[in-house]
């Protein structure tokens, strides 16, 4: 049975106020899928110690990453 390939997604830093050491300003992060923490505006991101935290929402823009250049920005994140 084929694996279905998991939607990778990324988003740019925009704002990193409180958090300078963790989140670096026009820097592209992985984003990781939380719902819950959507509903209270918060995205889950894999920032600088390369652990997932959650952060508000409006400090990322999401983007559209092309297929081929995702496993980059994945190993970069």
């Amino acid at each position: 049975m084929a694996r279905k390939k998991e939607n990778v997604q990324f988003a740019i830093c925009v704002s990193n106020d409180g958090y300078p050491a963790s989140l670096e300003l026009r820097k592209v992060y992985r984003l990781v899928a939380d719902p819950l923490a959507a509903t209270r505006h918060f995205v889950r991101v894999v920032d600088e110690s390369g652990e997932d935290y959650l952060y508000p929402e409006e400090f990322f823009v999401p983007i559209e990453v092309p297929q081929a250049a995702q496993g980059v920005f994945a190993h970069a994140s």
